[in-house]
């Protein structure tokens, strides 16, 4: 539920802060202003977010037996850290943009380490409120001190930008649809096993996911250290082109590289997780190649988001839903295999599709460049005579 409020609540608005930043954040004024009108939205979807979980958290809870006392305990204690994790990554904008990357990560260990000194405390007060309330908690001081170093490139006495956030809004109506499309979506593996297989499938599941949960930190990298280089290049179109191809062969020589690291220590890998999950090198294997293809995709659409092109949801959701389709059609999913080869036919469809439409938007672009040339070649010429 946390996570189906922070992208509701997001909508698209980093996104859309990313891509006005990047052009926008060699002035600091320029940039508060896009900053300000960022947090201004963000505080409105986020009570919009609010009004539609609290329902079906409390709902939720009830129907798994709870008492109304621990229902409402732990729905207010997720409130803190839902709405400090909406600001922390509007503030961390400011911060990549000028690449001051150390600050962040050292604000960040810190928040966790504090995180994991709260947690402790359930050793005394095993309550499942305590601890969410414990992780939420140290973002406060993490935010106060990513507000201090944002302070450093960007004025926060700005005021509101209405043609910002006019643009702004013109992103969220495109992402936020498949936000909402992704809040179901993520969680269809489980929902095919719940149907189609059983609890030991849905257990191997679980554990082979904990492997994958290591490609996060090839994803934080790319969101730190690349993602707002791109946003930061101008729109020259030789620039960009080279620049993105470049991203997308080294993120696929990437994934490559991660999948054959797990062809050769498969067994090594699976004997970590236990005895039970021994002979699932198969299935280890392909889980990778879609979760490998989901990273190369997921990376293509922020780099396409962060320049502000932004794929219509009319266009990727029914491509989605024609992929999953089209796979259950052609797939035994009856089988971990074949559910895991279903997860690389929505991944690779979802990859064409961004690098499709990233190529396609670097076209538009040197169309508009050769016309303005055109439009403004006779007067030159003019002007010269």
């Amino acid at each position: 539920m946390v996570g189906t409020m922070l992208l509701l609540a997001d909508g698209g608005i980093t996104a859309g802060v990313m891509a006005q930043g990047g052009r926008v954040w060699q002035s600091r004024e320029r940039l508060g202003a896009v900053l300000a009108t960022g947090y201004n939205l963000r505080r409105k979807f986020a009570l919009v977010s609010l009004l539609l979980a609290i329902p079906s958290l409390l709902y939720l809870l009830r129907h798994q037996e709870a008492s109304w006392l621990m229902s409402l305990l732990l729905t207010a204690s997720l409130i803190p850290g839902f709405l400090m994790a909406l600001s922390g990554t509007l503030l961390e904008i400011a911060p990549k943009l000028h690449q001051s990357v150390l600050p962040i990560q050292r604000i960040q260990v810190e928040a966790s380490l504090s995180r994991l000194v709260l947690l402790s405390s359930l050793l005394l007060f095993p309550w499942a409120y305590v601890a969410v309330l414990a992780a939420g908690l140290p973002q406060i001081w993490a935010n106060r001190r990513l507000s201090r170093l944002a302070g450093t490139f960007a004025d926060d006495q700005q005021p509101l930008d209405p043609v910002v956030r006019q643009e702004i809004l013109a992103k969220v109506k495109r992402l936020l649809p498949d936000a909402i499309y992704y809040c179901f979506s993520c969680q269809f593996v489980v929902w095919l096993i719940s149907i189609y297989g059983s609890t030991t499938a849905l257990a191997q599941v679980g554990a082979l996911g904990r492997l994958a949960v290591a490609l996060s930190l090839f994803s934080t990298l790319f969101a730190s250290l690349v993602l707002p280089r791109f946003a930061r290049l101008p729109n020259d179109v030789s620039l960009l082109f080279r620049h993105y191809t470049r991203l997308v062969v080294g993120l696929l020589a990437l994934g490559t590289c991660i999948v054959a690291g797990i062809w050769l220590l498969a067994t090594p890998i699976l004997w970590v997780l236990g005895k039970q999950y021994a002979g699932l090198e198969p299935e280890l294997i392909l889980m990778m190649v879609g979760r490998c293809l989901g990273l190369v995709a997921s990376s293509v659409f922020l780099l396409c988001t962060s320049k502000g092109w932004v794929i219509n949801p009319l266009l990727s959701i029914p491509l989605s839903l024609a992929s999953i389709g089209v796979g259950i059609a052609l797939i035994d999913i009856t089988t971990l295999q074949g559910i895991f080869k279903l997860d690389i036919v929505v991944a690779l469809v979802q990859l064409l599709m961004h690098i499709s439409y990233g190529l396609s938007q670097l076209l538009k672009l040197k169309q508009v460049a050769t016309s303005l040339h055109l439009r403004e070649e006779p007067e030159i010429q003019a002007a010269h005579f």
